[in-house]
Parts: C-alpha cells; sequence; structure tokens
C-alpha cells in the first residue's frame, strides 16, 4: 500500500505517519508539504492507494484538489483532514468523493479507528456531525418516532440493502453496477427509493444519515 500525506505541518505529518505505520506496516508512506507538490506526486505514483488530505493548504483550496482528484484519478482513495469541524465543511469534502473527514483535533485513537473504517471500507464521518443529524427538531416535541433498527424497518429490499451498503463505500451508479451486474436505470431507481426512505436529498446525507443509525453492512452478494 503506498499512501500520500499532504499537510504543511510538519508535526501533523509525522503523527500521521505513526497512525498509518502502526495500521499498515508495510505501508509506503510519501509526504507532500504543499499542493503543487502533491499533485506532482500523484501524477508520478499513480498506484497510491489512499491520499490523506488538508484541506487549508498555504497554496490552493483543499476542495479544488479533492475535485480534481476524483475527476483525474478516481481509482485513488482520498480522506480529509481538517481544523473545521461543521457540517457544511464536512458535507461539501463528502460530495467531492472524500471516504472520511478526520478533524485535526481528534486523539491518535479516534484517527485510528477512522482510518481502520476507511481501510475495511467504510466511511468516516466525525461523531458531532452524527450527533446533530440525530438530534430532533425543535418542532417535534413528540419524542415518539421510533428509531429505525435497520434499513427493512425503513421498507428497503435486500437489493437495495445491497445498493446502500456500496454507497456508504463511496462507490458511484457505474461501480454499483459492476458490483451488482444490475442496469444502470435499475441503480438510480434504488437510489431514489433509498433516498426517499431516508428522508434525505442527495448521497451525501444519506451516507450520514445511515452513519447516525449506526446500521452494519454485510457484503453486498453478487447477482
Amino acid at each position: 500500500m503506498k499512501v500520500l500525506v499532504v499537510d504543511d505541518h510538519a508535526l501533523i505529518r509525522e503523527a500521521l505517519r505513526g497512525v498509518l505505520k502502526e495500521l499498515k506496516g508495510d505501508a509506503t508512506i510519501i509526504e507532500a508539504s504543499n499542493c503543487q507538490q502533491a499533485m506532482r506526486l500523484v501524477d508520478e505514483h499513480s498506484d497510491f492507494s489512499l491520499i490523506l488530505l488538508d484541506l487549508n493548504l498555504p497554496d490552493r483550496n483543499g476542495f479544488t484538489v479533492l475535485a480534481e482528484l476524483r475527476e483525474r484519478y478516481p481509482a485513488i482513495s482520498a480522506v480529509v483532514l481538517s481544523a473545521l469541524n461543521d457540517r457544511d465543511t464536512v458535507t461539501k469534502a463528502l460530495d467531492l468523493g472524500a471516504l472520511g473527514f478526520i478533524p485535526k483535533s481528534s486523539t491518535r485513537e479516534i484517527m485510528l479507528s477512522a482510518l481502520r473504517l476507511v481501510f475495511s471500507g467504510g466511511i468516516y464521518i466525525p461523531p458531532d456531525i452524527l450527533v446533530r443529524q440525530t438530534a430532533p427538531s425543535p418542532s417535534d416535541t413528540s419524542g415518539t418516532q421510533p428509531r429505525p433498527s435497520s434499513p427493512r424497518d425503513l421498507g428497503l429490499t435486500d437489493r437495495q440493502v445491497d445498493v446502500l451498503a456500496l454507497m456508504m463505500q463511496g462507490k458511484s451508479n457505474k461501480a454499483i453496477c459492476r458490483t451488482l451486474d444490475l442496469a444502470e436505470p435499475t441503480v438510480k431507481n434504488h437510489v431514489t427509493a433509498i433516498l426517499k426512505a431516508l428522508k434525505v436529498t442527495n448521497r451525501t446525507e444519506a451516507v450520514i444519515a445511515v452513519g447516525a443509525l449506526g446500521w452494519k453492512f454485510r457484503a453486498a452478494a453478487d447477482s
């Protein structure tokens, strides 16, 4: 495994190197302190498995880097690191294809857990974002609405659960089609049904909602 750590603070890069070596002792870890250096390294090493990307870099906005990575190198996973931890920032990073969002204020143990989740195919979302997602709205004073314990409580079919599991891994519709051997219109219909069941409007909101519900998924079965 080859990992690129992009951050302008040497201490942060050193801490991440230690975390990565604990999780993946045989990983090759390469560092960059700015976007220009990072993109040059990605051009030279297209076999990166993961990029850990700080959003606040001296020469370029991290969001634009995320967008470029998704366009030019869709096979490389990216996880965002940021001193910001507001819902809009987290949501935008996930919208741009990040497979996780780790606040820089996180402890070493949280960073380890977050990267373990990403390495196992999940998407890491800061717990306080999930807490905000599950908090009752001010207008809801009844407190009687039951929390669904599984996707089937929302009426999702087995196939829709398979699609949702792959959405939680950041898979695109085309990737889901290949994995499940389904036509793209069929996958789009399933995604629409999933969003409606979760009462959200896009895939990022769905990922956050499912993360808040704490559902666990088995590996999706091929057709």
